[in-house]
């Protein structure tokens, strides 16, 4: 049986990778207490309420926590309903407290799917129903959702091109065990194809859409508050780039387009911002070696105090202010070697002009429908990209239309919320 030999490979694999998760964990900080919550001992027995119905809910990390923040307002709302949110990660943890502890009844970390540790979670906490968003599938916390007859279902459904080989290589190991799931909401019908391939039954998966374009961004900023930020921020009145969730390498080339765009734009200015923070101390040594003529500056530091010619931001959680502060976007993590994508969603919902590289697989469906609409364009590499930043740069139609066309299909996109709702209604 899957469930077996996987409880009986889970422990010496851990062991085998705990040294670069604690040193992950020592990386990003803020895991105080982490590691008993994850292993289901720094969590207290949640009595049960007469009436309620009890809705489990994992998001992995702080892009998922957002992203599912109209669909807890909806089951908040609900008298009968009490919610328990669980993450994997430090920022998505303060994020989930930061924005819904008026909203859930629980907040904490999701516990390591090791047998012991999952079963003395589910005991504890004795949810009526779990719900995980995107790919969390998670073969003990399946297990036991079935074990105490609690329905498990996947909202937001997706699998990456990686994830997606390893489980139709494997689906001969564990294809039974997915039919412990008993609901996929898909994002789109090409990984709705995906579920079913690899094993889940065609009866459980339908499509209901992506609940990121559903996502309200509440802090949207006037004219004045966009040119107030700018200034504080160091950047200026002039062009700015983005560098919108970018990978080891793109930093550079941005910086390369940088230099080419003050040829034709002097004021111009560019944005870093990372996927992942902790990788400050590599940038801080590209810019060190590539940049020592240029003013640049790291918003964890505080606000800078003269005008700077790079701004690189390391903060979390601050992605779609910072975005709006942008003339033209590049999505990080879509140029060669690169092949996975960050998301181009917020960009799009903000009416900011992108573009992104060939590889945008995590995001295949949204590219294909912002490319449809003239919402983005796309560059095959590095010296595209650049020519194409140069052109959009100094042609103010051009980059108007692309804006109007992204607010075009960010309306025509939406509707995965109430779609998604209905579906899940008998299980409510």
């Amino acid at each position: 049986m899957f469930i077996w030999f996987y409880r009986l490979i889970f422990a010496p694999i851990a062991l085998i990778l705990s040294p670069k998760y604690l040193l992950k964990m020592k990386r990003r900080g803020d895991y105080q207490g982490a590691i008993a919550m994850r292993m289901g001992i720094g969590v207290e027995e949640w009595p049960r309420t007469e009436g309620k119905r009890r809705i489990w809910i994992q998001a992995v990390s702080l892009g998922e926590i957002l992203v599912i923040e109209r669909f807890i307002r909806e089951l908040a709302a609900r008298p009968d309903t009490e919610i328990l949110l669980t993450t994997t990660t430090s920022t998505g943890l303060k994020m989930a407290r930061e924005k819904y502890s008026d909203l859930c009844d629980r907040i904490t970390y999701f516990p390591m799917d090791f047998w012991p540790f999952s079963k003395r979670f589910w005991k504890r906490m004795r949810p009526d129903l779990a719900i995980c968003a995107e790919t969390e599938l998670w073969p003990e916390h399946m297990k036991q959702a079935s074990l105490v007859g609690s329905p498990m279902v996947l909202i937001n459904g997706r699998l990456s091109d990686k994830s997606f080989r390893y489980a139709r290589r494997l689906s001969f190991l564990f294809g039974r065990h997915l039919r412990c799931i008993d609901q996929v909401l898909a994002i789109s019908e090409h990984d709705a194809a995906r579920f079913r391939e690899i094993g889940i039954p065609a009866e459980r998966v339908s499509v209901t859409g992506n609940l990121k374009v559903d996502v309200d961004i509440d802090e949207r900023f006037d004219e004045r508050e966009r040119a107030h930020l700018k200034q504080s921020l160091g950047l200026g009145d002039g062009f700015v780039l983005l560098g919108s969730s970018t990978w080891p390498g793109e930093e550079a080339t941005l910086l390369r387009a940088l230099r080419a765009l003050r040829e034709s734009l002097p004021d111009s200015r560019l944005m870093l911002v990372p996927r992942h923070a902790e990788r400050r101390g590599e940038i801080r040594d590209m810019l060190v070696k590539e940049a020592s003529d240029l003013r640049w500056h790291f918003k964890s530091e505080g606000p800078p105090e003269t005008e700077v010619d790079i701004l690189v931001g390391d903060t979390s959680g601050e992605l779609r202010a910072l975005t709006q502060l942008a003339d033209l976007a590049f999505i990080g993590k879509s140029l060669p070697p690169h092949r996975e994508g960050q998301t181009p969603i917020e960009c799009g919902l903000l009416g900011v002009p992108l573009l992104f590289g060939p590889g945008m697989s995590n995001f295949r469906s949204v590219r294909d429908g912002m490319l449809e609409s003239g919402a983005a364009e796309l560059v095959q590499d590095e010296e595209a990209l650049i020519s194409r930043i140069l052109s959009l740069a100094v042609d103010g139609p051009a980059l108007e239309a692309l804006s109007n066309r992204q607010r075009d299909w960010a309306e025509n996109s939406r509707g995965s919320l109430e779609r998604t709702l209905e579906a899940l209604g008998h299980f409510l």
